[in-house]
């Protein structure tokens, strides 16, 4: 599939960055002309995989996030999030519902959200290495407004 555009950026790990990683896809995406629920759907899980960086890759210590997004054709939409973190040792235990080693404070939703609101959800991982986490949606063509 052709890449139209794309925009890469990183950023430490610290909680400051999730909302500007969000605002970032956001303003990338609205290209695509997608709705507001579909806008919030791709800013909500861009927050949930950064806060997953945040919280799991690097305890107790701040890490790189490395963030791409592209457009792709027929107006697909793929973000990409990357940390150099400690990894997931069992990538199918962590997106079940509830799961979570970030404490009691923690949900365990995180893959569950983006999984909900993404068409596709990739999670690739290598212990002490880092977790990559692909996401992809289709923005449909509205009508034109008469």
């Amino acid at each position: 599939m052709e890449n139209l555009d794309y925009i890469k950026m990183e950023f430490l790990s610290k909680s400051v960055n999730e909302s500007f990683a969000r605002a970032a896809v956001g303003a990338f995406a609205a290209r695509l002309d997608p709705t507001l629920d579909e806008l919030a759907d791709i800013k909500t899980a861009v927050s949930e995989a950064v806060t997953n960086c945040i919280v799991h890759a690097y305890p107790g210590d701040i890490g790189l996030i490395r963030l791409r997004v592209r457009i792709l054709e027929r107006e697909l939409l793929e973000i990409t999030v990357k940390d150099g973190g400690v990894g997931i040792p069992d990538i199918k235990k962590a997106r079940e519902p509830m799961y979570t080693t970030g404490g009691d404070d923690r949900s365990g939703m995180g893959f569950t959200i983006m999984e909900s609101f993404m068409d596709k959800v990739r999670v690739r991982s290598a212990a002490g290495r880092g977790t990559s986490v692909t996401m992809s949606r289709r923005i449909r063509r509205r009508k034109p407004r008469l």
